[in-house]
């Protein structure tokens, strides 16, 4: 498995608590890079700027990333922009929420 299938199935280990689906499938990871083999940098966003897992969803995908085996530094980009929307679900996220 290449490291950046790795990373994706870590990150859809992670749920927004407001939203049963993981972040992944819910279009919140704008961004996956790997640098060197080893360092990541990450950008996501959150579904809304006042979210009440801004704090802990950022950290959870750090402290995830970082388990895996062979990766020594991960960088993460908080970002607004573009703002995030329903569009950006999977087909498989929109279908599990009836959307």
């Amino acid at each position: 498995m290449k490291l950046k299938e790795k990373i994706i199935e870590e990150i859809k280990k992670i749920y927004d608590p407001e939203i049963p689906v993981n972040i992944y499938d819910l279009g919140l990871i704008y961004n996956i890079e790997i640098i060197n083999q080893n360092e990541v940098n990450i950008e996501m966003t959150l579904t809304s700027p006042n979210c009440p897992v801004a704090e802990s969803l950022p950290k959870m995908v750090k402290e995830n990333l970082s388990s895996i085996d062979g990766i020594s530094k991960v960088n993460l980009n908080l970002v607004w922009s573009p703002p995030w929307t329903k569009d950006m679900m999977s087909e498989e996220a929109k279908l599990e929420l009836n959307l």
